[in-house]
C-alpha cells in the first residue's frame, strides 16, 4: 500500500484508508506539471465509473462517483504517494516545486445531483442517484422484485431497493369511500417484472444495519400524475392508468385524477388472452382527446404503446416529466461516466455508463455517441427540487421491458470474459449464460484481498472466475465477486443454508431475544436466547460478546429468517439430522430439544420445524414420578424414533434408547398373563408398568377393570398409583405398549380365547368383550384383532329392541360362533341368551370378588384401621343390635363395637315382628355389603330356631351360632329357594331343604346386564342349581344359578321329535290346559308341543270373563290357526297359536289362508269389542283378535270428568271393552276407539287416505266424532291470562279453546277459579273448522246449561236454569236499552271493550264508564272484571255495539225527555259540568239531560274574564241561569254572572258522583255517530310526533275534537299513542292553551272558527244525519271546510255501490277545501287512500297514483305517513316495508320516520333492529339522537325486547344524568312491566343524583306514589325518610 501522505492538513497524520475530509471553502487549485497532470486526468477518467455499493456519498455537485468512501482513499493515498516520490525525485535534481494541497478531485466536481439550470462549464460526471442524494418526492422508475403479501420490493437505478407498503400500491379508487386493501389484493395486480413508476415517499434509517436506509415508495397515480390537466393530455402520449370498472364495451380507466377519466375499448386489446380485473395496474396510449365529456380514449396496444414517443409541448413543465416516458433526443456531450443528452426542446438530461445502449461499453465506448446524434431515451428519473433527469438508453428499457435475468444469486461462472478495465475501481465481465450473456460488475473491493493496480492483472479479454454476488433488475447487471473466500464459503445466500449444517459466524449484537450471527458470506441470522446455552442464561451479554466467532448449527430457514444454536450437545452431536417428517423411520435415532412437558408426555423439537412426541411411557420414568422432575423445556435429548406418519405430520418418540432385548420367545404374547403396578389413573383408562418382557407399559381401560359395568367405574375411581394388579390379561400390543384387561371372565378363559381365526371353531361358546355397536349389529373382539359379527337378529331374542340400550361397548359377553369363514375371516356370532346363558356362576363370583378389592381399596383410601370389621358378620351367624330408626322400608339397626356398620332389616325380614327403637335385637346376618358397610338381617324364625345352641359363657353382644344342618347341598343340584332380599344385581335366597342355607344368584347374565330384567318378589319361589360351595374364591357364600337364566333351548332329540311331528296350521289337537293367566290359556299338547290360546280365541261372541269355565289339567279340543316364535321368561317355546271358536272347530279341516290372516274388514263407527291387555295413564289397549289390537285414549271413554278421574280404576286387564271404529291403521293393524257412537262425516274417506301414509297422524289427529253440538270429555291444559279463557285437551293432539263467556252459566266474577289444570271438564263443541292444510280450530263451552242438557249419558240435573242468562250470540239478539252483562276485555284512557259472548265484544267509552268520574279506568275497571250495563247503540252493518254502565237514576228521563228542551225554561238555575272551553266560551252539559248549553265570554263572571281559559277546567262543576231557549236550533244559552246566581234562591241538586270527562270530544259520546271500522281516515291523526313539546300534542288532540273520530277504535288509538308518545302524562289544558296567541288570533279566523264549531253542534245535537244526496249537499254548501262531512258524504255513496261518485266527491272535497285547512285535506286525501285501496283496479295503481298528486298539494312528509298508516290498516306490508323505505331516503333528517320504520320491524318481529338503530345514528342530527333512542326504546319495551331498551336507556343516561325526563319515562317504562325489584333499583339510583331540588322533588315524589300504589306502608315511609335525608343533607 501506498505511505501515508505527510502534506499538512490540519496538522494530523492521514491513514490511507480513512476518508478525507473536504476543505469547502478551500480555493487553492492544484497545478501539476504536465506529465503528473495526464496521470492524473487518466486515472481520473477511471475513478468515475458508476458506484456500485448503496452507501454512495452525497456529492455537492457535479456527477456522482461510483467509489465508497474507502476505495476513494486508496486512491488519494495512492496518488499522494505518487506526488511525495516525485517531490523527492524534484529535490534531489534541485528543482523544488511546491505541492498542491487540494485534493485529486474537487468538490464541486463531486456535488449532488444536477439539473439542466446550470451554465457555463458543463458538468464532468452524469447524474446518478444513491442512498445519499436520494429524497422525498423524487420520481424514479423501477421494476418489480418481490410480490409480498403486504408489500412490494421495486429494484431503482444503481441497485437500490425501494419498498411499498399495500396503502400506497394504489389509489383507492371508488368514489365515497375508500375500500379496505385485503391481504391477497397484491399479488393478483402485480408481477415480478413489472416495471412501474414510482414517488418517493420518506427515508427511514435501518434499525437493523446502521447506516443504511429504508426508501418508502409510493405507486399512487395522484401522486405521479400530478399537475397533469386534461390540456397537457396530448394524442400519443403514454400514461399509466388503472381499471377502475369493467362494462360492457371496454374499461373505465383512472389516472388518479378527478378531473380526468379513460375509456379503453375491449377491442383495443391486442393480446386477448390477458386476464383483465378491475383495479389492474396497465399503460395504454393516448388514441384520442374528448375535451368536451373529459375523457380520454386509449389503447393497450403492446406495439404502439412502446413506440410511442412523447412530442414536443410549449411550455412543458418538469411535473409532467413521469419516469418510463419515452422521448426524442439529441447528443449534446460525452462525459466522463456518460451521455448528456437534450430532449423534448428545453430538457436536459444524463445517461451513465450502465444505461448505453451497448450492455457491454468498452474503453471506447464515447465514440459511439457523437455530438446531435439523435436516439430514444427514457426518462429513467426527476429530482424536482434540483430539476435534475436521468435517461436511459437500455435497448430492453426503451422496448419497455425489464432486461432479463438469466443468472442466480450464488452461481459460480468459470470462463467469465473481461471485457472492461477501471482503473482503480473495478472489472466489467461478459457471463456465459443459456439464453444470452449477462453482464456482470466486480468491484475493485471484491477482486481480491489486496489489490493494487487493476489494469496490470487483468486484461480485456482474458477469462476469470467469478462468483454471483447480486443483480440489478432494472440495468440486468449482475454484481460478482473474485476472492478466493467467497468460492470456499459454505454459506453465500440464504439459498446456501441447509438445516442441521454446522457454520462459523461472527457475533455482531447481543440483546435480550438473543443474538444476532452473521456468516463469512454476509447472510445473517438469530440465536435465541434458549439456544445460547445448554442451560439457562440470565446475562447473555456476558457470555456471546460482539465480535467473537463462534461455532453454530443451523436449526430452520423459512423465509429467509435463519435460526442456528449454539447448544454444545446439538453444535457437536454425530447422529443423524431430522429435518423433515419424511425423514423420520422407525429406529432412527437422534438429538433433539425438549419444548414443552405435560403429564402425559413430552413435545421434542428438532431440525426445520418438526417436532414429535414422546409418550409418559417412553421417558423412562419411575413409576408414579412427574415428567418435570426429570426433564426440564430446553433440554437436548437423545431419542427414538418409534413410529410416524409423514401425512399427518406425527412422529412418536423414545426416551429409552436401548429397550431390553427380549427373544420372541420370551416377550409377552396375546392372550398371555402379567401383573402389573398402577403409575398414574386418566379419565378414561388406568395406566401401568407391567413386569413383562419387552414392554414397560401398559393400558387398562375402564370397562375391563370388571365384568360388571357398575363396578367397573367404582374401581377405578378408588384406584391409586402404587395398586399391584395380581393378573392380567394380554388383549393387543400397540407398538411397547401393552392393552391389558381386568376382566375374570376373559382371565379364566384365557386359553380359551383365540388369537388366530384358525383358532375359531362353531358351534363353540368363547368369552369377549363388545368393541363397536352399530345399527346393523354388534362386534366381538376376543384378542388382538380377532373378530366376530353378530347380526342384529343374532344378538338379541327380541328383534325389535335398540341395540344400544341392550349392550354396551366394552362389555363382557358369551357368544356362540356360527360360522367361521376362512378366505374372508369372517367371524359369525350369536349372542342370545337362550345359546348363549352362564353355565356356572362365574358372573356373580367375580361381582363377591371385586366389591372386596373395592372395599380394602377404600380402608386404604380413607386410612381406617385394617382390622377387618367383616369378620364379625358372617353369612349365618347371629348378632345383636340396638335399633336406631323405624322407616317405612324396615328397620335400622346400629352395633355398639362397629359404629360405622349399620344393619337394616325390612319388613319381610322382621316376620310380623314388632320392634320399637332403642331395643337390642338378636339377627341372622343374611347378607353383608363391605363397600356400604351395611349388614342385612333377619329376624325369621325359620333361621333362628335352626341355630345350634351355643355356650352361654360368652361375654360378647354378638353371638355366632352355626345352624343345625342334616346335610350339605351338593354341586350342580337343583333345589327349590325362596327370595328373602332383592338386591340390585343379585337375589339373596334360602334353600328350605338344607335348613334355610343362605344362597345367591345373580338377575342378570353377562349378555344381559343391560336388559330390562325380570321382577322378583320377597317370598317367592324359584328353582335354582348349585354351582359354588362358600369357598374364599366365592368370599365365603353359597352361589347359585337361576333355572330361568340357565335353562337352554330344547334338546336335539325333542327337535328331531318335533320334526316328525305333522302339526300344522288347521290341525285339530286335544290340548291340556297348564296354566290360566288373564288374557291366554297356556296349552300343551303332542309331545313336548306347546300353544296357547288368545282370550279373543274363545267364543265366537265376546264375552265377559271367557275363561271362567276352564280349568288347569282340563282337556280341550282346539284348532291350530298359527304358529309363532316367541317365548317367555321360563322358555317354554308357545310355537303354536290355537282356536277354541265353535265356528272353527265344526268347520273344514283346510282353512282358509285369508281367513287366518285376519284382514282389516272394519269400518269407521262401526262397534267392536276387545278385552283390556294394558293400561297406562292416558291410554286403554285392547286385543280385538288374533291379530288386531285397539286403543282407547282417555279422553274418549267418557264425557264425565268423575268418570274420567277413575280412568285406571274402571278398565282392568282382561275385562270386555266395547266401542266404535274412529280410524283404522291397516299396516299396524291397529284400530283407534271412542266410546260413544257418533255419524261418520262426509270426509272420513280423506282419514283413511290419510292413514295409508300416515297411520301415526292419522290415527292420532282423526275428527269423525268431532261436530259442532256433540259433547265431550275434556281435560283442561293451560289458564290463559286475562279473558283469554281456557285451552282444553279433548284428544291425543287435539285442543280446543272456552271462550271466558263459556266458563259458566251465570254471570260470575272470576270465572276461571274454579278450574285448575290437569282438571277433567264436560264440554260441548259449539264451533268447529278444519283447513286445507290439517289443521282445526274448535271452540268449546263449559256452560252446563249446554252441556248438562245435552249429553246423553249425564243425569245431573240443571240447578242453574233460573240463574244462567242466555249469551248474544248475534248483533240482531241486542237492542238499545237492552240490559247485558259482559267481561272487560281491555281497557285504554279512551274506554274499554267488554266480551258479551263468544262472537261480539262492545265498546264503553270512558264517558260512559260511570255516573261519576273516572280517575283512572284501568285501576277501577281492571281486565276480566264483570260489568252490567246497557246496550246505548247497535249498528248492524258495522258490527258495533256500543254500552254505557251509567246508572237508570243518572238518567232516569226518557230519552226522548232527556234530549227536549221542554224542561229548560229562561231564568231557570242548571247545574254541569264544563265539557270544554273554548276562545268565545264554555260548553255545559247540564245535568240529567244530554243537553249542552254555550255560556258566552260576554255572559262569564266579572272577576274570571280575564284569561278565563285559564280558570276552567273540563269537567268542573259550575252552576248558571238559563238566559235563552232555542228550540228550533236546539241551542241553549246560559249565563254565568254573579248577579244571575246571586238573584235566584234555586240550589241545583247536588250529584254524588262525577261525570267521566274527555276533553277531546265534542259533543257528549252517547250521541256520537260512529263510523265503520273499515272506513277511510283510519289512525292516521294517531301518530303523534313529539318535535314541538306537549302543545303540538294538544293542538293535535284539539284539531281532532273538531272531527269526530272516524272508524278509528280504541285498540287503534292506544296503540298509536303507545307506540309514539313517550308515556308522559298529557299537562292540563290550562297550562297547554296558550292565552296570549289565543288572543293575538285575527278576528276573521276565529269567526270562522266558531261557525264551523257552531254547525257541528247543530248537526251532532240535533241527531241532523243527512239520508239523501240533497241533504248532503246542502250539509257541504253549509261547512265546505270540515272534512267529516265530505267523508260522510263518501261513505253514504259507497253504501249505494256508486264508487265513481265517491271519488268524484273525494276531488270535488280537494278543490272546495281552502287550501290553507292543510289536515281538513289531508284528511280527504287519506278516506281518498283508502277508497281507492278497497275498489280501485288495480289497487296499487290507483293508490300510488293518487300519492302522486297527493304530493303535489300537501306536506310530503305527512302524506307518506298518512299513506303509510293506509297500508299498515290493510295488512299490506309488503308495500308498507318498501315505502318506509323509500321514505327514510327521501326524509333521512326526520326522527319520526325513522320511528315509524323501527315501529315496523319490532311489530313484526324481524331481525337487524339495532343494525337500523346504528344506521339512524350516523344519519339523523345530533340534536335528535336523545328523542330518537328514547322513542326507540320505549318501542323495544312495547313491542320488541325489554333488555335492548334497558341498555339503550341505560346509555343514554350515561350521557345525560341530569335528563328527569329521561329517568321518568325509564321508570314508567319498568312501572309497566312490573319487576318489582329492578324497579326498585332504578328509583335508588335516580334519587341518588345529585340534581336541583326540583328535579329530585320530582324523582322522589314519583318514588312515593309508587310505592304507595304498589308497595307497603314500609317502602312509603322509607321513601319519605329517604327524602328527608336529601333536604337535610342540602340544607346542611
Amino acid at each position: 500500500m501506498a505511505p501515508s501522505s505527510k502534506k499538512p492538513q490540519g496538522g494530523n497524520n492521514k491513514n490511507p484508508r480513512d476518508p478525507p475530509k473536504f476543505n469547502k471553502s478551500s480555493k487553492k487549485p492544484f497545478k501539476p506539471n504536465k506529465d503528473h497532470n495526464n496521470n492524473n486526468n487518466a486515472a481520473r477518467s477511471e475513478a468515475m465509473a458508476l458506484e456500485l455499493e448503496d452507501d454512495v456519498p452525497d456529492f455537492p455537485r457535479g456527477g456522482g462517483s461510483s467509489l465508497n468512501r474507502k476505495e476513494r482513499d486508496e486512491i488519494r493515498a495512492e496518488v499522494d504517494a505518487e506526488f511525495e516520490a516525485e517531490e523527492r525525485e524534484m529535490k534531489k535534481k534541485g528543482k523544488k516545486k511546491r505541492v498542491p494541497k487540494e485534493s485529486l478531485v474537487n468538490e464541486d466536481e463531486m456535488g449532488s445531483l444536477f439539473g439542466d439550470g446550470i451554465t457555463g462549464k458543463l458538468p464532468r460526471y452524469a447524474n446518478k442517484i444513491t442512498l445519499k442524494n436520494i429524497s422525498p418526492g423524487m420520481k424514479v422508475w423501477g421494476v418489480v422484485a418481490e410480490v409480498n403479501e403486504k408489500d412490494l420490493v421495486i429494484s431503482l437505478p444503481g441497485g437500490l431497493r425501494g419498498l411499498v407498503r399495500a396503502s400506497d400500491a394504489f389509489d383507492p379508487i371508488l368514489d365515497d369511500e375508500t375500500e379496505a386493501l385485503a391481504d391477497s389484493v397484491l399479488p393478483s395486480i402485480f408481477r415480478v417484472g413489472q416495471l412501474v413508476s414510482c414517488i418517493v415517499l420518506q427515508l427511514d434509517e435501518d434499525k437493523k444495519e446502521k447506516g443504511k436506509r429504508k426508501i418508502w415508495l409510493s405507486l399512487r397515480l395522484s401522486l405521479l400524475h400530478k399537475g397533469f390537466t386534461l390540456d397537457s393530455v396530448q394524442e400519443g402520449m403514454v400514461l399509466t392508468a388503472y381499471i377502475k370498472s369493467i362494462e360492457d364495451h371496454g374499461y373505465i380507466l383512472h389516472f388518479g385524477l378527478s378531473s380526468v377519466t379513460g375509456f379503453l375499448p375491449k377491442n383495443s386489446q391486442a393480446d386477448s388472452k390477458v386476464q383483465v380485473s378491475s383495479g389492474q395496474l396497465l399503460q395504454a396510449a393516448v388514441r384520442r382527446v374528448d375535451k368536451t365529456r373529459k375523457v380520454v380514449h386509449m389503447s393497450s396496444d403492446p406495439e404502439m404503446v412502446s413506440k410511442c414517443v412523447t412530442k414536443d409541448l410549449k411550455g412543458i413543465s418538469i411535473d409532467l416529466l413521469v419516469p418510463g416516458m419515452m422521448v426524442n433526443a439529441r447528443v449534446l456531450s460525452t462525459l466522463e461516466n456518460g451521455v448528456m443528452l437534450s430532449f423534448l426542446t428545453y430538457f436536459t438530461g444524463t445517461v451513465d455508463i450502465f444505461h448505453l445502449q451497448n450492455i457491454y461499453p468498452t474503453t471506447n465506448w464515447k465514440e459511439d455517441y457523437n455530438q446531435n446524434k439523435k436516439l430514444n431515451a427514457r426518462v429513467l428519473f426527476v429530482d424536482p427540487s434540483t430539476r435534475a433527469v436521468g435517461l436511459t438508453l437500455n435497448p430492453h428499457l426503451v422496448r419497455n421491458k425489464a432486461p432479463p435475468s438469466h443468472v442466480k444469486i450464488g452461481d459460480i461462472c468459470d470462463d467469465a470474459k473481461v471485457v472492461r478495465v477501471d482503473r482503480g475501481l473495478g472489472l466489467l465481465l461478459e457471463i456465459p449464460s443459456t439464453q444470452v450473456s449477462t453482464p456482470a460488475y466486480v468491484s475493485i473491493s471484491d477482486v481480491a484481498e489486496e489489490v493494487r493496480k487493476l489494469e496490470k492483472k487483468f486484461k480485456e479479454g482474458t477469462r476469470v472466475r467469478v462468483r454471483i454476488l447480486g443483480f440489478r433488475h432494472l440495468e440486468g447487471l449482475a454484481t460478482g465477486i473474485l476472492k478466493a473466500s467467497a468460492f470456499e464459503g459454505s454459506v453465500f445466500t440464504h439459498s446456501d443454508v441447509k438445516p442441521g449444517m454446522v457454520v462459523r459466524g461472527k457475533i455482531i449484537a447481543v440483546d435480550s431475544f438473543g443474538a444476532i450471527v452473521q456468516f463469512p458470506g454476509g447472510v445473517k441470522a438469530l440465536c435465541p436466547l434458549t439456544h445460547m446455552s445448554e442451560f439457562e442464561i440470565a446475562k447473555p451479554r456476558k457470555k456471546f460478546k460482539v465480535g467473537a466467532e463462534l461455532v453454530f448449527r443451523v436449526l430452520g430457514c423459512k423465509s429467509k429468517r435463519i435460526t442456528v444454536t449454539h447448544k454444545k450437545t446439538l453444535v457437536k452431536s454425530k447422529l443423524g439430522i431430522l429435518s423433515s417428517y419424511a425423514d423420520a423411520a422407525d429406529g432412527l435415532i437422534t438429538h433433539g430439544w425438549i419444548r414443552k412437558i405435560e403429564e402425559r408426555g413430552c413435545f421434542v423439537h428438532f431440525y426445520n420445524g418438526v417436532q414429535g412426541f414422546a409418550p409418559r411411557s417412553e421417558l423412562g420414568l419411575e413409576p408414579g414420578s412427574d415428567p418435570s422432575s426429570m426433564y426440564h423445556v430446553g433440554q437436548v435429548i437423545k431419542c427414538r424414533v418409534i413410529g410416524s406418519n409423514a401425512t399427518s405430520r406425527r412422529i412418536k418418540l423414545s426416551l429409552i434408547i436401548r429397550p431390553p432385548r427380549v427373544s420372541e420367545d420370551d416377550m409377552a404374547k396375546l392372550g398371555s398373563l402379567v401383573s402389573g403396578v398402577v403409575d398414574r389413573v386418566t379419565p378414561n383408562a388406568v395406566m401401568v408398568y407391567v413386569n413383562a418382557k419387552g414392554y414397560s407399559m401398559g393400558t387398562i381401560f375402564t370397562d375391563h377393570l370388571a365384568d360388571h359395568h357398575g363396578l367397573a367405574a367404582l374401581m377405578k375411581s378408588v384406584l391409586k398409583p402404587g395398586y399391584e394388579f395380581d393378573q392380567l390379561l394380554v388383549l393387543d400390543t400397540e407398538g411397547n405398549n401393552l392393552i391389558l384387561s381386568a376382566k375374570h371372565s376373559l382371565i379364566n378363559s384365557a386359553p380359551m380365547l383365540p388369537s388366530e381365526v384358525s383358532q375359531v371353531h362353531p358351534n363353540t361358546v368363547v368369552h369377549g368383550y363388545i368393541c363397536n355397536l352399530i345399527d346393523t349389529g354388534c362386534f366381538v373382539r376376543f384378542l388382538g384383532r380377532v373378530t366376530g359379527f353378530s347380526p342384529r337378529h343374532k344378538a338379541m331374542d327380541d328383534h325389535k329392541g335398540d341395540l344400544s340400550e341392550a349392550y354396551y361397548i366394552g362389555q363382557s359377553v358369551r357368544s356362540t360362533i356360527l360360522d367361521v369363514n376362512s378366505e374372508t375371516g369372517r367371524i359369525t356370532l350369536s349372542l342370545k341368551q337362550s345359546s348363549c346363558s352362564s353355565t356356572d356362576a362365574s358372573f356373580i363370583r367375580e361381582y363377591f370378588i371385586s366389591e372386596e378389592k373395592i372395599a380394602k381399596l377404600q380402608v386404604l383410601d380413607s386410612k381406617e384401621s385394617k382390622s377387618d370389621w367383616s369378620e364379625g358378620f358372617s353369612i349365618g351367624s347371629v348378632v345383636e343390635g340396638k335399633v336406631q330408626e323405624a322407616k317405612d322400608i324396615g328397620v335400622v339397626v346400629s352395633f355398639e363395637k362397629y359404629n360405622d356398620v349399620f344393619g337394616f332389616i325390612t319388613h319381610y325380614q322382621l316376620a310380623g315382628t314388632t320392634v320399637e327403637t332403642g331395643s337390642i335385637v338378636r339377627a341372622v346376618v343374611l347378607d353383608v355389603a363391605k363397600a356400604e358397610h351395611l349388614v342385612d338381617l333377619s329376624l325369621k324364625p325359620e333361621f333362628i330356631t335352626n341355630l345350634k345352641q351355643e355356650s352361654s359363657k360368652s361375654q360378647t353382644h354378638m353371638k355366632k351360632r352355626r345352624r343345625e344342618v342334616s346335610d350339605d347341598p351338593e354341586m350342580h343340584e337343583t333345589v327349590n329357594a325362596v327370595v328373602e332380599i332383592v338386591k340390585e344385581n343379585y337375589l339373596v335366597l334360602s334353600i328350605p331343604k338344607y335348613n334355610y342355607a343362605v344362597g345367591y344368584a345373580s338377575i342378570s347374565d353377562y349378555n344381559t346386564q343391560k336388559f330390562p330384567q325380570k321382577q322378583f318378589l320377597n317370598g317367592q319361589s324359584i328353582n335354582a342349581t348349585v354351582m359354588a360351595l362358600p369357598s374364599p374364591t366365592t368370599a365365603g357364600r353359597l352361589l347359585l344359578l337361576l333355572n330361568s337364566l340357565s335353562e337352554s333351548a330344547d334338546t336335539s332329540s325333542s327337535k328331531r321329535a318335533k320334526k316328525k311331528s305333522s302339526y300344522k296350521v288347521g290341525s285339530v289337537v286335544q290340548a291340556e290346559i297348564t296354566e290360566i293367566k288373564p288374557l291366554e290359556l297356556r296349552l300343551k299338547f303332542g309331545i313336548g308341543f306347546h300353544g296357547r290360546v288368545r282370550i279373543t280365541e274363545v267364543n265366537d261372541d265376546l264375552l265377559e270373563d271367557p275363561f271362567n269355565n276352564f280349568r288347569i289339567g282340563q282337556t280341550v279340543t282346539a284348532r291350530i290357526v298359527a304358529k309363532t316364535n316367541y317365548s317367555d321368561n321360563n322358555k317354554k317355546g308357545f310355537q303354536w297359536d290355537l282356536s277354541l271358536k265353535p265356528s272353527l272347530l265344526t268347520g273344514s279341516c283346510e282353512i282358509e289362508e285369508n281367513i287366518l290372516k285376519g284382514d282389516l274388514d272394519f269400518s269407521v263407527g262401526k262397534h267392536v269389542t276387545g278385552y283390556v291387555y294394558k293400561v297406562d295413564a292416558e291410554w286403554v289397549w285392547l286385543t280385538i283378535s288374533r291379530n288386531v289390537r285397539a286403543q282407547l285414549f282417555i279422553l274418549d271413554s267418557a264425557c264425565e270428568p268423575s268418570e274420567l278421574q277413575e280412568f285406571q280404576k274402571r278398565f282392568h286387564v282382561g275385562n270386555a271393552v266395547s266401542g266404535h271404529v274412529l280410524s283404522v291403521s291397516k299396516e299396524k293393524k291397529l284400530l283407534r276407539l271412542v266410546s260413544y257412537p257418533f255419524t261418520p262425516v262426509a270426509d272420513k274417506a280423506v282419514d283413511n287416505e290419510v292413514s295409508k301414509t300416515d297411520a301415526n297422524v292419522s290415527m292420532l289427529n282423526a275428527t269423525a266424532h268431532i261436530h259442532e253440538g256433540c259433547v265431550v270429555g275434556g281435560r283442561i291444559i293451560k289458564k290463559l291470562p286475562g279473558v283469554g279463557g281456557l285451552t282444553v285437551q279433548i284428544g291425543p293432539h287435539m285442543y280446543g279453546r272456552v271462550h271466558y263467556s263459556e266458563l259458566s252459566d251465570s254471570w260470575v266474577s272470576n270465572p276461571l277459579s274454579g278450574y285448575e289444570e290437569g282438571q277433567f271438564v264436560k264440554c260441548k263443541v259449539v264451533y268447529f273448522s278444519r283447513s286445507g292444510q290439517g289443521t282445526f280450530h274448535i271452540d268449546l263451552s263449559l256452560r252446563s246449561s249446554l252441556v248438562g242438557t245435552l249429553c246423553q249419558d249425564s243425569n245431573e240435573p240443571d240447578n242453574d236454569k233460573h240463574t244462567h242468562t242466555e249469551r248474544p250470540e248475534k248483533i240482531d239478539d241486542l237492542k238499545p236499552n237492552m240490559v247485558i252483562q259482559g267481561y272487560v276485555k281491555n281497557v285504554s284512557s279512551k274506554g274499554c271493550f267488554i266480551l258479551l259472548s263468544r262472537k261480539l265484544d262492545a265498546k264503553i267509552l270512558v264517558s260512559n264508564l260511570s255516573d261519576g268520574y273516572v280517575d283512572d279506568p284501568e285501576k277501577e275497571f281492571p281486565v276480566g272484571k264483570l260489568v252490567t250495563g246497557r246496550v246505548s247503540s247497535v249498528e248492524p252493518l258495522s258490527k258495533r255495539v256500543e254500552v254505557t254502565l251509567k246508572s237508570l237514576s243518572a238518567s232516569s228521563l226518557p230519552q226522548s225527555a232527556r234530549n227536549n228542551l221542554d224542561s229548560l225554561h229562561v231564568g231557570d238555575i242548571i247545574s254541569g259540568r264544563v265539557k270544554r272551553v273554548e276562545s268565545y266560551g264554555l260548553f255545559i252539559t247540564i245535568d240529567n239531560t244530554n243537553v249542552v248549553g254555550l255560556c258566552h265570554v260576554s255572559e262569564l263572571a266579572e272577576d274570571k274574564k280575564d284569561n278565563f281559559e285559564t280558570k276552567y277546567k273540563t269537567g268542573e262543576r259550575v252552576s248558571a241561569k238559563v238566559l235563552k231557549v232555542d228550540k228550533e236550533r236546539h241551542r241553549v244559552s246560559l249565563g254565568m254572572k254573579d248577579l244571575y246566581i246571586m238573584d235566584s234562591d234555586h240550589t241545583p241538586p247536588k250529584q254524588d258522583l262525577d261525570e267521566p270527562i274527555r276533553q277531546t270530544d265534542l259533543v257528549d259520546d252517547s250521541k256520537s255517530v260512529m263510523c265503520p271500522v273499515g272506513s277511510f281516515l283510519g289512525d292516521q291523526n294517531m301518530d303523534i310526533e313529539h318535535e314541538n313539546a306537549e302543545f303540538q300534542f294538544l293542538a293535535q288532540a284539539e284539531s281532532r275534537a273538531l272531527v269526530p273520530p272516524l272508524e278509528v277504535t280504541l285498540d287503534d288509538v292506544d296503540q298509536g299513542d303507545d307506540i309514539v308518545s313517550q308515556d308522559q302524562e298529557l299537562p292540563d289544558a290550562e297550562d297547554a292553551v296558550d292565552d296570549k296567541k289565543k288572543k293575538l288570533t285575527k278576528k276573521k279566523a276565529r269567526d270562522e272558527r266558531e261557525r264551523e264549531i257552531s254547525a257541528a253542534e247543530e248537526r251532532l245535537l240535533e241527531k241532523d244525519i243527512p239520508r239523501t244526496d240533497e241533504e248532503f249537499e246542502k250539509l257541504v254548501r253549509s261547512s265546505p271546510n270540515n272534512s267529516y262531512v265530505w267523508i260522510k258524504y263518501m261513505e253514504f255513496v259507497l253504501s249505494m255501490a256508486d264508487v265513481e261518485k265517491a271519488r268524484s266527491i273525494a276531488k270535488r272535497a280537494l278543490e272546495t277545501i281552502n287550501f290553507r285547512e292543510e289536515n281538513e285535506k289531508l284528511n280527504v286525501w287519506v278516506a281518498y287512500f283508502n277508497l281507492e285501496s278497497k275498489y280501485g283496479s288495480p289497487p296499487e295503481e290507483a293508490v300510488m297514483k293518487v300519492f302522486q298528486k297527493a304530493l303535489q298539494y300537501n306536506d310530503p312528509k305527512k302524506v307518506h305517513l298518512a299513506l303509510l298508516g293506509v297500508f299498515e290498516r290493510s295488512e299490506q306490508h309488503k308495500l308498507a316495508d318498501e315505502l318506509a323505505d323509500n321514505m327514510i331516503k327521501r326524509f333521512k333528517k326526520s326522527c319520526k320516520v325513522w320511528l315509524r320504520r323501527v315501529q315496523r320491524l319490532l311489530v313484526q318481529q324481524q331481525d337487524g333492529v339495532q343494525d337500523f338503530v346504528s344506521r339512524a345514528e350516523k344519519i339523523l342530527p345530533k340534536h335528535k339522537h336523545i328523542k330518537f333512542l328514547s322513542q326507540t326504546a320505549i318501542l323495544e319495551f312495547k313491542c320488541g325486547n325489554p333488555e335492548r331498551g334497558r341498555s339503550m336507556f341505560e346509555n343514554i343516561l350515561r350521557q345525560n344524568p341530569k335528563r328527569t325526563d329521561l329517568w321518568s319515562v325509564y321508570l314508567d317504562q319498568e312501572i309497566r312491566l312490573g319487576e318489582t325489584d329492578l324497579i326498585r333499583a332504578l328509583f335508588e339510583r335516580a334519587t341518588s343524583l345529585s340534581l336541583p331540588a326540583k328535579k329530585m322533588k320530582f324523582l322522589f315524589k314519583k318514588y312515593l306514589e309508587y310505592e304507595e300504589r304498589h308497595g307497603n306502608e314500609g317502602r312509603a315511609n322509607y321513601v319519605k325518610q329517604k327524602a328527608m335525608s336529601y333536604v337535610e343533607n342540602t340544607v346542611a
